[in-house]
């Protein structure tokens, strides 16, 4: 996915220090059957597979071992993005910015840590398979205990010199192997699959009725993004990410 933002590949060897995060927009959550609203600008629109832990109690510079006990459970995160501001913005050194903050999924169910307790393995990940089809074609598969750091391991680093709150969420970080469109277009040297559109024809469905139709959002007197990569073809159907 790095190569397809930025135009590098590989992981820094800071990803290995800590795990580091970003704090994005908590006024852009939306629910699992919304419909989601596209960046004004954007032309290379993207979801990212995820799971978060939702925090049930305060706490400060914690261990792993104390945070496991501030987790009350676990949803599906979807990180919408859109690549192409977010190509631009990086740049800067900062961000994401907008690339990001105009809509996250979570849900539509919220599973207690109790009930995933028989799935952790014996280094404290989660064993659960993870997919994300785009109009009922699968496009990505991994395992959620492929994570370089564990739930409790973010939650402790989150609360390092600060407090994480009950209603805080974390997300595990996009999983690999299809997670999101922008790894394929780094894996295949081009947009392919292409970037989610807007457009009048069917959406998708995962079974769970978590259910996507991307949706344009305008701004006035706000210069759109210098456009990176071909056009969106007008005629193509609505789409959907369902994990």
């Amino acid at each position: 996915m790095r190569k397809s933002v930025d135009g590098r590949g590989g992981v820094p060897d800071a990803w290995y220090d800590a795990p580091t995060f970003y704090f994005s927009n908590p006024y852009a959550l939306i629910g699992a059957h919304d419909d989601v609203p596209v960046p004004p600008g954007c032309r290379a629109f993207d979801f990212e597979l995820e799971v978060a832990a939702v925090i049930g109690k305060k706490g400060a510079d914690l261990s792993p071992e104390q945070a496991r006990d501030h987790i009350y459970g676990y949803t599906i995160f979807n990180d919408w993005s859109a690549r192409d501001l977010q190509s631009r913005e990086m740049q800067v050194g900062l961000g994401p910015c907008k690339g990001k903050d105009t809509a996250t999924t979570l849900g539509p169910w919220l599973v207690t840590a109790d009930e995933l307790e028989p799935y952790r393995d014996a280094d404290g990940f989660l064993r659960l398979t993870l997919s994300v089809s785009v109009n009922g074609e699968e496009v990505g598969r991994d395992l959620l205990s492929n994570m370089a750091w564990t739930f409790e391991e973010l939650a402790a680093y989150a609360s390092r010199g600060a407090r994480i709150r009950p209603g805080d969420v974390l997300g595990s970080g996009t999983c690999g192997n299809g997670g999101c469109l922008a790894e394929l277009w780094g894996r295949n040297g081009r947009q392919d699959p292409p970037p989610l559109q807007v457009g009048g024809g069917r959406g998708g469905d995962d079974g769970r009725g978590h259910r996507h139709h991307p949706q344009h959002r305008r701004a006035r007197d706000v210069p759109a993004a210098p456009a990176q990569g071909p056009d969106p073809s007008p005629g193509e159907p609505a789409v959907m990410c369902g994990a």
